[in-house]
């Protein structure tokens, strides 16, 4: 009989905002099912417990080697060799994916963020499968009955008999009068017989577990699962011409957002499939894209006859980088210098003459969790008119890439080479274990990002261990990594480093014997001239050559700002002053740290703003305040100068907006 059954992990957060993700198994045609009818046979398939959020794909050529590798090097043979492979993506330290063959769940596949490498760990259904198999290396039998033996030791009295290459520490299947599962062993072969502590029972069941006769074909998968994927592909197709049809996108283009991965992919060939109206194609090329991504967008639009809109950045990211430092999981602010404001360009061109401009982009729900909550269509805040559509917004990854064998499209060679995603090869969202893929591939870049952080990390005191072990993706360390921390005892603190730039608050919140309430502060780095280019958008303001000291009156009080640096607010009550304070120092910073991304151009309603030769905002500025939600500076205010807040002012108002 063969068996599938629930899985959990109890490590793995089960909170992700989305729907129950269904996957069933044929065990006639030994194929994966989306919906519980085999489109082949016409059977009800089981269904297979998948865990949150469900985003199950097929293993790549190069994850199934790593599998393979893997368990020939743990029990000598491998009866899943030329087996199709799911993998289902769940919460670990950084690549972990369940691993499911013939509708078991035999394992977990994660990378082993301490030995910087991959580690297979079996799951009871696996362990089961294997031993019906007849694996005969790393085999324990024992004399105990009961499925209570989970997680227990066993004397070495209990053992009957064992192979001999065990050696201690190994993962063994172990095996018993109606049981099956795996264990640690304490010991190697020759002592594990012997009395004592010998043998660790990780998981340990009573059900007759086997693998599925046969060795499905791809062909086969995508029969069997034809009618949910015409019934998909229906619903997106529809999707994208009705909204294109709309009086107000009829006699504009449709642009589609080419990322040169899988779902812009798909994206792409559905709203071809859509529209009869001519289609653009953008592609945000950052400057530290794969140099595959740049090379397959190019080629395939080339070859299919479309236009490719390539937006080119050149040395952004490199010119930024001394300013913001390297970018962080908590602190991307590369996508919007390197992404989101040149494609905003783009877009504005398309509004310019007052039409709307229609966007096809292929964000799907299951990504991640910022993403989960994603609407159907929304509307670009920052550029009017602009509306994007997400046809595929409910797809997982499965259902992607059996869109893409069906229409046999040609799809980014990185995928084969164990990369989930092909974003910028040095993003902070990119996985250790692909980013180490990535060194494999590209020795030369990975040795000029690598070169960087380690210098970056000597400049504050750090050890290379920080770096090779992927602490730098964070600006503030999740539980994970402090944990993770502790046991490889790596110092995680900055050491403060003095920098050209700074604000420093001298005196917190006291009360003025005038009245009100004062704050005094200190600036290093900015010169008068630069001070008085961004006071507009505080106040109305004066500046007095003969004492030095530049006078800004807000709505909530008065900032006087001397040529020493010296910086004092007063204002009618405590938090007031806090405010001021706080709105003071993220329009400094701003102007220090500006990277002339023109999105704050885009936003103000009275073009007020000038970027060159610097930042600069008029005297017509109506202090909307519109221009600062979208400024990557003050959005991450907090990690640019990360001590401010915490060390200097005990509470802060938490608004942004300046009056």
């Amino acid at each position: 009989m063969h068996i599938t059954k629930q899985n959990q992990n109890p490590n793995i957060n089960t909170s992700f905002d989305l729907d129950e993700s269904l996957l069933f198994w044929c065990h006639k045609c030994n194929i994966p099912l989306l919906e519980a009818q085999c489109g082949i046979c016409r059977e009800k398939g089981s269904k297979v417990d998948l865990s949150p959020p469900g985003d199950v794909r097929f293993a790549s050529p190069h994850e199934k080697n790593i599998i393979n590798d893997l368990i020939s090097k743990s029990f000598g043979e491998n009866p899943i060799s030329e087996k199709l492979i799911l993998l289902n993506k769940i919460p670990g330290e950084d690549k972990t994916d369940e691993i499911i063959v013939d509708g078991l769940h035999f394992g977990i596949l994660r990378f082993d963020m301490k030995e910087l490498a991959f580690k297979l760990d079996l799951m009871v259904e696996g362990a089961c499968a294997l031993i019906a198999s007849r694996i005969s290396k790393k085999l324990v039998k024992i004399s105990s009955g009961g499925r209570h033996l989970s997680g227990k030791n066993l004397d070495g009295k209990q053992v009957i008999e064992c192979s001999d290459d065990i050696i201690k520490g190994d993962t063994v299947l172990v095996t018993g009068k109606n049981l099956c599962g795996f264990g640690i062993a304490y010991r190697g072969s020759t002592g594990l017989k012997t009395p004592g502590q010998s043998l660790k029972i990780k998981k340990i069941g009573s059900e007759k577990v086997t693998f599925l006769p046969g060795k499905p074909r791809l062909e086969d998968v995508i029969r069997a699962n034809a009618p949910h994927m015409k019934r998909l592909v229906k619903d997106a197709v529809n999707t994208i011409k009705g909204i294109a049809n709309q009086e107000e996108f009829r006699e504009t283009p449709v642009y589609v957002s080419f990322s040169g991965g899988k779902d812009s992919l798909t994206t792409l060939d559905l709203t071809r499939s859509a529209v009869k109206k001519p289609i653009k194609v953008f592609f945000a090329n950052t400057g530290i894209e794969f140099p595959e991504t740049v090379e397959f967008a190019r080629r395939f639009c080339r070859e299919n006859n479309i236009d490719l809109i390539e937006v080119n950045v050149n040395e952004a990211f490199w010119k930024n980088l001394p300013d913001f430092g390297p970018p962080a999981k908590d602190f991307r602010w590369c996508c919007k210098v390197c992404k989101l404001a040149p494609i905003n360009s783009v877009i504005e061109e398309c509004t310019r003459t007052g039409q709307k401009c229609l966007t096809i982009d292929g964000k799907r729900r299951y990504e991640s969790f910022m993403r989960s909550r994603i609407a159907p269509k929304e509307e670009n805040p920052f550029i009017p008119g602009q509306v994007s559509v997400f046809p595929i917004r409910n797809w997982r990854a499965i259902e992607v890439w059996l869109y893409i064998f069906y229409r046999k499209l040609e799809y980014n060679p990185l995928y084969d080479e164990g990369f989930e995603r092909v974003g910028c090869w040095l993003c902070p969202a990119e996985l250790s274990a692909e980013y180490y893929r990535f060194g494999q591939l590209h020795p030369e870049l990975f040795m000029r990002w690598n070169e960087y952080l380690l210098n970056w990390a000597k400049d504050y005191g750090l050890e290379e261990a920080f770096i090779r072990h992927g602490f730098w993706r964070w600006k503030t360390l999740p539980p994970k990594m402090i944990r993770l921390a502790e046991e490889l005892k790596i110092n995680t603190k900055l050491m403060s480093k003095k920098e050209e730039f700074g604000i420093t608050v001298t005196g917190g919140v006291s009360p003025c014997r005038t009245g009100g309430y004062t704050m005094e502060g200190n600036i290093t780095g900015l010169l008068p001239r630069e001070v008085q280019n961004i006071a507009n958008i505080l106040g109305e303001n004066v500046f007095s050559e003969d004492l030095g000291v530049l006078l800004i009156n807000t709505k909530d009080g008065n900032v006087r700002i001397f040529s020493s640096g010296h910086i004092s607010v007063n204002a009618p009550g405590d938090e007031d002053a806090r405010s001021v304070f706080e709105n003071t120092a993220k329009q400094l910073i701003r102007i220090k740290k500006c990277t002339k991304c023109g999105v704050c151009l885009k936003v103000c309603p009275v073009n007020a703003i000038v970027l060159e030769p610097d930042l600069k905002i008029g005297k017509v500025c109506t202090r909307c305040g519109r221009c600062i939600e979208p400024c990557v500076v003050v959005k991450y205010f907090d990690r640019i100068l990360p001590d401010f807040r915490h060390k200097n002012v005990e509470r802060f108002s938490r608004s942004n907006t300046i009056q």
